[in-house]
């Protein structure tokens, strides 16, 4: 993201905006747990890969599992609701005009 800055100049000066992470630039992780590290090294040899390839096959495994999971309380909850509003009885109405003066104050 580029913001404008101040100055004497005609030109624009722009300065790019940091971020901690960003897409278009290659990250690196420093992981100093020394388990996972073992277990990402082993989990790498028994599928024949690379550390690297290994770590990304189980993230998106993950993210899909945790995409999966998201969307089934989401599809449990949109049931509820349906659900719900099967018991609600035909003409009720949420209109309470009855309740208040032509201004909006309690009768």
């Amino acid at each position: 993201m580029l913001r404008r800055l101040g100055g004497k100049r005609a030109g624009l000066m722009v300065e790019q905006e940091t971020q901690f992470y960003r897409e278009d630039v290659m990250g690196q992780l420093n992981i100093k747990d020394a388990a996972l590290i073992a277990d990402a090294r082993h989990l790498a040899e028994r599928k024949g890969t690379s550390v690297t390839a290994a770590l990304r096959a189980a993230v998106t495994a993950a993210l899909a599992l945790d995409a999966a999971a998201r969307e089934q309380r989401v599809q449990a909850i949109l049931a509820i609701g349906q659900a719900a509003a099967q018991l609600v009885p035909p003409g009720v109405t949420s209109d309470h005009a009855d309740l208040y003066d032509e201004i909006g104050l309690p009768r």
